[in-house]
């Protein structure tokens, strides 16, 4: 009689066991998700305020790379930010300038986005490699999460140092 009882038990414990696993890979690539639609937000608001920037200073290479990232394609993304990171960080900024203020704000919240997301992208990766989920395939009807490889974003206003 009691190995009937100590068999439901274990079979519960391991019911909750899955139930449980199955939830947090399911909240896992939920928070992915978000997290992927809050790092393209900042990555536009970044490329919104650094266009901005370029038209106030008639930057016409840092407009053009603002504008690509703007305008880039899922496929084209990465390559895009890393080159207007390039373009921001030949620019001087000066902190005075409230253009070139919301580049770098822009920029620095960027880089907390990117660095969320990918932790979370970290996390998923690791629940998904778990054998047990593998095995009952719990991620199925997940895609793959991605990691975001990008330069790191975060710029720093130089001051002028010129002497009048």
């Amino acid at each position: 009689m009691w190995w009937v009882v100590g068999a439901a038990l274990a079979v519960g414990l391991v019911a909750v066991y899955l139930t449980w696993t199955a939830a947090r890979v399911e909240r896992l690539h939920t928070r992915v998700a978000a997290a992927a639609r809050a790092l393209e937000a900042h990555l536009l608001r970044r490329a919104a305020a650094a266009a901005v920037l370029a038209e106030e200073r008639y930057a016409t290479e840092l407009y053009a790379a603002a504008r690509i990232a703007l305008d880039a394609g899922p496929d084209e993304r990465e390559a895009a930010e890393n080159d207007l990171t390039r373009q921001l960080r030949a620019a001087r900024l000066d902190p005075d300038d409230p253009a070139a203020a919301s580049v770098v704000a822009a920029s620095r919240r960027l880089a907390l986005a990117r660095q969320l997301h990918t932790d979370l992208v970290r996390d998923a990766l690791s629940a998904r490699r778990r054998p047990l989920v593998r095995l009952l395939r719990m991620a199925r009807k997940h895609d793959r999460p991605h990691y975001f490889d990008v330069d790191d974003p975060t710029l720093a206003a130089q001051p002028d140092l010129t002497i009048a």
